[in-house]
């Protein structure tokens, strides 16, 4: 069992996938970390930038041994910034369509550096490769990773806990 947080400028009371948003990293999904100081420095993000609200954890419970067993979850986990990585953040950065771009319930992997939309473009634009791609997205600090949840299947596994 781990616990999961997720910063936001309100107290989530039920997640609402309708709220998603487009062009996100892994798609329109919930989003949390297991780093509390980073789900607390988003929650002082997002409330500056809305300029609404105030900082709030939302913490829950995951048992993420269901990672690990035979169940009908489709479930990505990226170990490490690598290609395959880039190539599934450009796909998901790019999709517009109301149709996921992938047909996973749940997405483990790196956080994207906040410039993402910037270096996407420079290498559509051929201005840099790749491998300067992977480089370039990797998010500055700690090695953050991200718990992507995109599906009412797998928004029923995270049970709401206090902080």
């Amino acid at each position: 069992m781990i616990t999961l947080y997720h910063g936001s400028n309100v107290d989530i009371k039920q997640i609402d996938l309708t709220r998603s948003k487009q062009g996100k990293d892994f798609g329109c999904g919930f989003y949390l970390n297991a780093d509390k100081q980073q789900a607390s420095d988003m929650a002082k993000r997002t409330t500056r930038r809305l300029m609404a609200g105030r900082p709030i954890i939302n913490a829950y419970t995951f048992d993420d041994s269901i990672l690990n067993s035979p169940n009908d979850l489709k479930v990505k986990i990226f170990n490490d910034y690598s290609v395959e990585w880039a190539n599934f953040v450009l796909k998901n950065r790019k999709n517009s369509k109301d149709t996921p771009a992938h047909p996973y319930d749940i997405v483990i992997g790196p956080i994207a550096n906040d410039t993402v939309g910037v270096q996407i473009r420079r290498y559509i634009m051929g201005y840099i490769s790749i491998e300067n791609l992977i480089k370039e997205l990797q998010f500055q600090g700690n090695h953050a990773v991200q718990y992507f949840f995109g599906t009412e299947k797998a928004i029923h596994l995270l049970k709401k806990v206090n902080v």
